[in-house]
């Protein structure tokens, strides 16, 4: 998403993010011991453990995670200047929360919220989390008709 707003900013006049994986898949990658990394750099595939898929990994191509360091987003400021709102479950076992905070601080927009949810995982699917979603959008889209966008 903030690729596309980087892109396109004057379409994109506001974001929501639930759970942002910025730079998450090379901050993973990074963390690995070296050793792991090399054996990944020569077979040419990460096999990343999941629990989201019946197979129970992702199969990740070396060539996309050196892709992906070239879009990376925290190292400098981020040149988005909409509102955005960033929605993050505490209990969020694939991108930590902090991951939020770290946006909202590069973010340039002065207009940037992060709501967490202290008892919310990753996907951020029980009831109460779509309600917070729904009234995000709601306030978002009465801020903006206020606006006149």
């Amino acid at each position: 998403m903030l690729h596309a707003a980087i892109a396109r900013p004057g379409k994109v006049v506001a974001l929501i993010g639930i759970a942002t994986a910025v730079d998450g898949l090379v901050t993973q990658f990074n963390q690995l011991p070296v050793e792991v990394k090399k054996e990944i750099e020569l077979k040419g595939v990460w096999t990343m453990p999941t629990k989201y898929n019946e197979e129970g990994f992702y199969h990740i191509q070396y060539s996309f995670i050196k892709e992906a360091e070239h879009h990376c987003l925290l190292h400098s400021p981020i040149p988005v200047n909409c509102p955005v709102r960033l929605l993050h479950g505490m209990k969020d076992d694939i991108i930590p929360w902090h991951t939020s905070i770290q946006i909202a601080d590069r973010l340039i927009s002065t207009d940037v919220d992060v709501i967490l949810r202290k008892h919310s995982e990753h996907r951020m699917k029980e009831k109460a989390d779509i309600h917070l979603l729904v009234c995000t959008i709601d306030d978002l889209i009465d801020k903006l008709s206020v606006v006149g966008i």
